[in-house]
């Protein structure tokens, strides 16, 4: 399944997602499977959730169920379950032996708001980061802080301006890979701040447009769901 996190909704946790999808898979009476043992749970399983607080048209899920059922059945009767702003957008069949999803969500593509920052100025600080040969950032993470480089994992930065009769203001379309230490959103703008001092007047706005597998040679992010659509 892919779904949405938009508006308000974005600063649902992934734990607080999680309790909200077992509610409506219950109400919406999806014959969902369950593990076997003592405490058996639902199988359900997520992949590449992003950061609280984000926006996102590109999160995924897995579940196992106990007969072949419609995906435009189930995506509407889920998507009906939840509240507005976690949105089902699609639900496809798997098909067998087409590998793991959680291997195909290579690198995001994301869309940065940054109010308050020219289009000159994105320009400068895009080109800045993309000359570093490195930039360090620092992130409070459960074991301290840590430093690492928010440069390498980078494929393609852009920046744009905002459409006409809108407030003007920049816009950076980003492509991330994925890894370890994983580099989000609020990273990049870091090493940005840090290597060019780009600096919003207001929160930017991170929405993940895209997540799924790399083509390093354009640098595009392409659909999770390919190696299954002929199943569903």
């Amino acid at each position: 399944m892919r779904y949405a996190k938009r508006g308000r909704l974005r600063f649902t946790s992934h734990r607080d997602f999680g309790r909200a999808f077992e509610r409506a898979v219950r109400r919406a009476e999806v014959p969902i499977a369950h593990s076997s043992g003592f405490t058996p749970h639902p199988k359900i399983s997520y992949a590449g959730a992003s950061p609280t607080g984000a926006a996102s048209e590109a999160e995924y899920l897995e579940i196992g169920v106990v007969r072949a059922l419609e995906p435009e059945k189930v995506a509407a009767v889920l998507d009906s379950a939840l509240p507005p702003g976690l949105d089902i957008l699609e639900v496809v069949a798997v098909r067998e032996g087409s590998g793991s999803l959680a291997d195909r969500l290579e690198a995001s593509q994301w869309q940065l708001e940054l109010p308050g920052v020219t289009p000159d100025e994105a320009e400068r600080a895009v080109a800045a980061f993309l000359a570093a040969d490195e930039v360090l950032v620092e992130r409070m993470t459960k074991k301290g802080l840590r430093t690492f480089d928010s440069r390498s994992a980078v494929v393609r930065l852009a920046s744009r301006t905002t459409p006409e009769g809108h407030t003007s203001y920049a816009i950076l379309d980003v492509v991330v890979r994925h890894g370890t230490p994983s580099v989000r959103p609020d990273d990049v703008l870091a090493g940005l701040r840090a290597i060019a001092g780009l600096a919003p007047s207001a929160a930017p706005v991170a929405t993940r447009m895209v997540q799924g597998p790399l083509d390093a040679q354009t640098g595009t992010v392409g659909d999770p769901f390919a190696p299954d659509r002929d199943a569903s």
